[in-house]
């Protein structure tokens, strides 16, 4: 993609989402009752409020992210062949994090939740040892070894996959009058119609696993927004209708973000009380939910297209090191935080702490692995 067809309000949000990622995982150390790798002493029980603004779609707003910057890279490069390119860029990181990146998340976590207190060297010979028996609750099909917080690559390597394979049909569904001429709301209504029969038929039969296999809700959903993703540069009326209509976007955002909250508070019982044995109730909480998914990130694609359509130094630096510091954050988050808890630090202090250690441990791995063919071809970079 040459300088002039780039599209800049891609990448900002792309760095946008990987911010939100950081501070997530930092909340959710310091979050009430949600279970995680290690848990502060000062848990906050309104933080849940805070962290559920981005629950529902932020992980999705990096598969539409990915997707999109996919369809642009095709359109501008069509006869380049993108599976060998994505293979390099995200499954060698993610064999990387299984075996060097990953495995202390999980040595602080037994510390955290048992009376486990090998040291990390015995633990790694567990680690790498298929027929272990340490924790087989944490067992996948290749004993301890697992992906945790980089599941995001095999399941972005594969959608892409199967989207590359079904170009040429969606770029002909793309081009059909009928989505051509298509409203933005009709749009949404036909994000939100399909969003809701897959929340309402799937979320319950298949939890969330991150396993790849078994993970159907997951793919469902995510797989929609990638092929919502990709088609979204076919649809440039769409497209810019989003961007023209942003601030009525973001008011739908901040509506539904307004009765899921208040929902939680009990503000609506009456409706709540209905949930299980009323399908009319469970369609609407079905509908509200996922228009809340959806606003979120397609005000964002329009806050971006109409506010972020510039480069600068900033970007570019953060757009070539971004693999590197998704790939290192939550590590780093895990120590850091497993490094202060015993020193009893007030919980301002310990925060920036964590927060400075993260930015700062990323930043850092990025610098010495660019410079390195190794490290580079590791962290998947260019």
């Amino acid at each position: 993609m040459t300088t002039q067809q780039r599209r800049y309000d891609i990448d900002w949000l792309r760095t946008l989402a990987f911010f939100i990622l950081i501070a997530y995982h930092i909340g959710m150390y310091y979050v009430f009752e949600w279970g995680w790798h290690i848990k502060s002493e000062h848990q906050s029980i309104w933080l849940q409020d805070v962290m559920i603004l981005s629950n529902q779609w932020r992980m999705s707003l990096l598969f539409f992210i990915s997707a999109m910057a996919l369809s642009l890279y095709q359109l501008h490069n069509p006869h380049q062949g993108v599976i060998g390119l994505r293979s390099k860029r995200l499954l060698i990181p993610l064999v990387l994090g299984m075996l060097v990146i990953v495995p202390p998340q999980l040595y602080v976590e037994l510390h955290e939740i048992s009376d486990y207190s090998a040291s990390y060297r015995s633990f790694l010979s567990d680690y790498y040892n298929l027929n272990t028996t340490l924790a087989p609750e944490r067992h996948s099909p290749l004993g301890l070894l697992t992906w945790n917080h980089l599941w995001f690559l095999p399941y972005v390597f594969v959608y892409s996959v199967i989207t590359v394979a079904l170009r040429p049909l969606l770029v002909k569904i793309c081009q059909l009058a009928l989505l051509q001429g298509a409203s933005l709301w009709s749009f949404i209504a036909v994000l939100v119609g399909v969003m809701s029969i897959i929340w309402l038929n799937l979320r319950r039969e298949f939890p969330v696993t991150h396993d790849l296999v078994n993970d159907w809700y997951s793919h469902a959903k995510y797989f929609w927004v990638f092929i919502v993703g990709y088609c979204l540069p076919h649809l440039n009326g769409v497209w810019r209708a989003l961007i023209r209509r942003r601030w009525y976007l973001l008011a739908i955002a901040i509506a539904c973000y307004a009765f899921l909250i208040a929902d939680r508070h009990g503000a609506w019982s009456l409706l709540a009380d209905q949930f299980e044995h009323n399908l009319a109730v469970r369609s609407f909480y079905a509908i509200v939910v996922t228009l809340n998914h959806w606003a979120w990130i397609i005000c964002l694609v329009g806050l971006a297209g109409a506010y972020l359509r510039f480069s600068n130094a900033f970007l570019v630096y953060a757009n070539r090191a971004l693999l590197p510091w998704y790939i290192m954050h939550q590590t780093l988050i895990v120590v850091a935080a497993a490094w202060l808890k015993p020193q009893s630090i007030p919980v301002g202090i310990e925060f920036g702490m964590i927060v400075a250690f993260t930015l700062v441990g990323c930043t850092l791995t990025y610098e010495i692995v660019k410079r390195f063919t190794i490290g580079r071809w590791l962290f998947g970079l260019k």
